[in-house]
């Protein structure tokens, strides 16, 4: 028997309340009288004496009925002046909660609704309180992660904007100012590439001298461009397309687009426009009456050949028709228009500038090609009657040259260079370059915003978890005192047998 004393009573908290109505220590039917006491319990706490140990049991935590016990015993000191000779209290609030009691003890009532709050904090409560807060860990990290993205994707499009910048040679402050003085200094830059192309005189001579011996052909032909550049420098294609300068070069102003032009700013003269047609109202009626043309339609069918027009007083013999230049046409000397840019500038001669470059790097690569390897016998006897500028070649020399032309090459081939040709070419592409490299800021903007709210979002889900660690430290401190009331409830039960609740791990 007295091994038996020891040997503990293990209880699958999950089957808690099956066991105590299994083993009939309470009522099936437990819940409506815990409904009942509910009530009674919420109607007591409305008449409460002013007392600071009262106040803190009733504040924050389910009421149960060791609970009201402690109320009954701090009742007992405050209604002390309504106990009779007979040991019973005239005061309404110790009747209630002795009331309370002593439903909770009718059918061990109290001992199942505690059995059910424990499975209910272990099941759902304190699961759910932890899964809170393991989803706000998850989000701040997750949060953390968003940050450091946009942190990152804001500095990338910064830096991006940055080298868009770099690539068309200005700091970013004000691009259309910047790109413009760029324009305005595309002139100058061009001069010096004009100028640099004057050391090429032996290139060119080179090149003509080797195509006058092998096809015995005029070499007048041979890099007309680079040879007239070689002579004028960078000059404007008036001169280039007639052969004498300029007087006066009308430039065109680059500083704003051209305006469209409104339909409603067309001077119609004294046409004598009316608002008045027939059919398909066009919104514009010509009287042609109101002017004289000198010119009949009535026909004589009498009259043949040209007496079927009166041409008024003028005879035939007096008909002189001239032909008038039209508006566009500079006068000679003036240089306007396409003719105004220099010859770099222009789209079509900066191409043809190119390609002799092209042309005549591809013939130095060939020759200093061909000087690198071992000459034989036919090329040593076809080149015997060659011009001593042929023959005084080395591979060296022509590797140098060829640098020079491919330095002239990346100079007006570059990318900045291309953006300004195409700026020079419409001002417009101002616009579209202003517009793709603010959209590079806006973006990084627009991450930067992102960046501030996840840090934003950090602060409350940190926050809400630090509201819910005390709620969740708090709950399972209660379930653990619980489950001790519980065993020890049950252990009197049993004459003082120890009592495990399991799976009530928290």
């Amino acid at each position: 028997m007295q091994d038996y004393q020891h040997v503990p009573i293990d209880i699958q908290t999950n089957k808690l309340l099956d066991w105590l109505v299994d083993r009939r220590h309470c009522n099936l039917k437990w819940q409506s009288l815990v409904r009942t006491i509910r009530e009674k319990i919420n109607a007591a706490i409305q008449d409460m004496p002013e007392s600071e140990e009262i106040a803190q049991l009733l504040s924050g935590s389910y009421i149960h009925y060791f609970h009201c016990l402690q109320i009954v015993d701090l009742l007992k000191g405050t209604e002390a002046s309504t106990k009779n000779i007979f040991g019973r209290y005239s005061s309404q609030r110790m009747k209630d909660w002795q009331e309370i009691v002593t439903l909770y003890e009718k059918d061990n009532t109290y001992l199942v609704e505690l059995a059910s709050l424990l499975v209910r904090n272990v099941n759902y409560e304190i699961p759910s309180l932890k899964k809170q807060i393991a989803k706000c860990q998850q989000l701040h990290q997750e949060y953390c992660r968003k940050e450091e993205e946009g942190q990152a994707g804001a500095a990338e499009m910064k830096e991006q904007f940055y080298q868009s910048c770099k690539q068309y040679g200005i700091t970013g402050d004000n691009v259309w100012r910047e790109l413009m003085a760029l324009v305005k200094d595309l002139p100058s830059q061009l001069a010096e590439i004009g100028a640099g192309a004057q050391v090429l005189r032996e290139a060119i001579d080179l090149y003509q001298a080797c195509v006058g011996f092998v096809c015995e052909s005029p070499t007048e032909q041979v890099l007309p461009m680079l040879q007239f550049v070689q002579t004028r420098g960078n000059c404007t294609v008036y001169e280039w397309r007639t052969g004498s300068e300029p007087t006066v070069v009308e430039r065109p102003n680059l500083e704003k687009a051209p305006e469209k032009v409104e339909e409603d700013a067309i001077d119609w003269g004294d046409f004598g426009v009316q608002v008045a047609s027939e059919g398909t109202d066009s919104g514009i009626s010509v009287q042609a009456a109101e002017i004289d043309w000198g010119i009949s339609l009535e026909s004589d069918s009498k009259e043949t050949g040209s007496d079927e027009i009166n041409w008024g007083d003028m005879a035939a013999t007096d008909l002189e028709i001239t032909v008038l230049e039209t508006g566009n046409q500079a006068p000679e000397g003036v240089a306007r228009g396409p003719d105004a840019l220099s010859l770099l500038e222009y789209p079509e001669t900066r191409n043809q500038f190119i390609d002799e470059l092209m042309e005549l790097e591809i013939f130095l690569s060939q020759r200093a090609v061909e000087m690198g390897e071992e000459a034989d016998i036919l090329s040593i006897s076809q080149f015997q009657l060659a011009p001593a500028i042929l023959q005084g070649q080395t591979k060296e020399k022509m590797e140098s040259m060829m640098s020079v032309l491919q330095d002239l090459i990346g100079q007006l081939t570059s990318l900045r260079m291309q953006h300004l040709f195409m700026i020079l070419a419409s001002p417009r592409y101002v616009d579209r370059v202003m517009e793709l490299l603010q959209q590079k800021l806006k973006q990084s903007q627009l991450l930067a915003l992102k960046k501030e709210l996840m840090v934003q979002k950090q602060q409350e889900v940190l926050q809400e978890q630090a509201t819910l660690e005390p709620r969740l430290d708090l709950l399972i401190e209660k379930t653990k005192e619980l489950q001790k009331l519980i065993e020890a409830d049950i252990s009197k039960r049993y004459n003082g047998r120890p009592v495990n609740l399991m799976g009530t791990t928290l």
